[in-house]
Parts: structure tokens; C-alpha cells; sequence
């Protein structure tokens, strides 16, 4: 049984950067090795659930700006898979939730950066799905939900995404964390660990620091996806540190 991962993807750096957090990475992708990855990713937002469907190589999106060279001269090189991506839709749509395919678009950097690192070889296939931000977390939890038994079949699902992501609040240099962006984080925690959904569900009104810390959803939906997602007992914290005083890199395991 592979469990459910909701990760970072935070700065695209982490790419070429050699950081505690890369090396985490790294020693996570050494720990499993699935048959497919499904990965659900902040950068790409549709209405209805979408989901990359072919069997050929990626192309390596760079949305981004402003950045070394050297992170536009990676390619991660994976491959989908169109048996896995039928499967995802099949369980999504017994569940009754929407979905279609995408049979063009590459992997955008908050799949293939930490990808990159975990498994540098680009030899599990990949499938990408898309969010919609404005779903209630409890359809983005449903969604994960409907993927439950994935994990069973040795596929791994990741929410890749962010809890504490507000870029007009980051301090370049910084690397102390914020307090309200650590409190915001707690909090989750807390409630993660008791369980408590309806609570998560309603982060938006009794998290502290909730506008702060999500002025925007996308980065934020993907956690509630992994989280239904999950087939672990407890949930659990696998990394925790911050980048730029808000940037969070909270990495959880469901």
C-alpha cells in the first residue's frame, strides 16, 4: 500500500538547488517506487477535472520567469500513460465527478520539479490532473477520495501544491519563518491530526492568518485532494521547514 503525498513544489529552484529539502526529496523518491505517479498540480486550473492522457514523452513546461538558465535546460522526460489515466477517469466518474482528457499538454513545474528530484530517471509514467480552485475543499476532497484505492495498485497520488503561498509577502533572504505563517501551518496540523475535516473544510473563516496565508486557492486544493486520497491509518508530517520567512515547505503523508 503506497500512501497518499501532499508536497511542496514551492520555488521552481528546488530543481538545481541543493537544499534540506532537495535532499528530502530525493531520500523520498528512494523510498517508493510506484508503477505510475498521478499527480494533481496547482499550475494547471480547468473547470472540469482534466487529466493528461498519452503514452508518449512530455514536453517540459517552464512556466516561469526570470530564473537561471541553467533551470531551462532541463527536460524531465517521463511518459504518460493512457491505461492509468482511463483508470483515474473510470474511478472519478463512479464516483460522479466529471472528467476529461488532455492529449497535448507537458508537465508544468509544479510536477516536474519535484519530479526532477525524486526520480531523476523519468522512468515511472506520469499522469497530470488539473484543479479547479473554486470547488468547495470538500469536492477537492472527494475528488482524492474517488482515487482512494490507487494506492493499493501501487500508484502514488501527490497533491502538489503549498499551504502557506502569498509571494506578496515573502521576504527575499529571509530564512526565518514567519510566525503567522508558522501558526497558520499549526493549525492545519492540529486538525489535521484529529482528524477534524469539518474544521479543515471551513479553514478559510477559523484558520489564523487564512487570508494571508491563502490569498488564492490553487497551491492550497491540492492538500484536501491528497488527504482523501489517503489509505494511511494517521496522517503524517514528513518535512516541515520555510523558505523566503513565508514560503512553506509542509510535506505531509495520508
Amino acid at each position: 500500500m503506497i500512501p497518499a503525498l501532499f508536497l511542496a513544489h514551492g520555488s521552481p529552484m528546488l530543481a538545481i538547488e541543493q537544499t534540506p529539502y532537495t535532499a528530502f526529496l530525493e531520500k523520498l523518491g528512494k523510498q517508493y517506487q510506484p508503477k505510475a505517479i498521478v499527480i494533481f498540480t496547482a499550475h494547471w486550473e480547468t473547470e472540469k477535472v482534466t487529466i493528461s492522457a498519452m503514452d508518449d514523452e512530455y514536453d517540459t513546461i517552464y512556466d516561469f520567469g526570470g530564473f537561471p538558465d541553467e533551470l531551462y535546460t532541463i527536460r524531465y522526460k517521463a511518459k504518460g500513460s493512457t491505461a492509468i489515466a482511463s483508470l483515474v477517469e473510470e474511478k472519478l466518474a463512479s464516483q460522479g465527478i466529471a472528467a476529461g482528457k488532455d492529449t497535448q499538454r507537458g508537465l508544468d513545474h509544479g510536477s516536474w520539479t519535484l519530479l526532477h528530484r525524486m526520480y531523476p530517471h523519468a522512468d515511472i509514467p506520469v499522469i497530470q490532473v488539473s484543479v479547479n480552485p473554486y470547488r468547495s475543499p470538500e469536492d477537492q476532497y472527494k475528488i482524492g477520495a474517488a482515487l482512494k484505492e490507487l494506492g493499493g495498485e501501487n500508484i502514488m497520488v501527490i497533491g502538489s501544491g503549498v499551504t502557506v503561498h502569498n509571494l506578496r509577502m515573502i521576504h527575499w533572504g529571509q530564512t526565518a519563518p514567519e510566525p503567522w505563517a508558522v501558526e497558520f501551518d499549526d493549525w492545519l496540523l492540529e486538525h489535521i491530526e484529529r482528524k477534524d475535516v469539518s474544521s479543515l473544510f471551513r479553514y478559510a473563516e477559523l484558520a489564523p492568518h487564512a487570508k494571508l496565508a491563502v490569498p488564492r486557492a490553487e497551491h492550497f486544493v491540492p492538500l484536501f485532494i491528497a488527504m482523501g486520497s489517503g489509505n494511511q491509518p494517521q496522517a503524517s508530517v514528513i518535512h516541515r521547514s520555510y523558505d523566503m520567512g513565508t514560503l512553506s515547505y509542509l510535506c505531509l503523508q495520508f
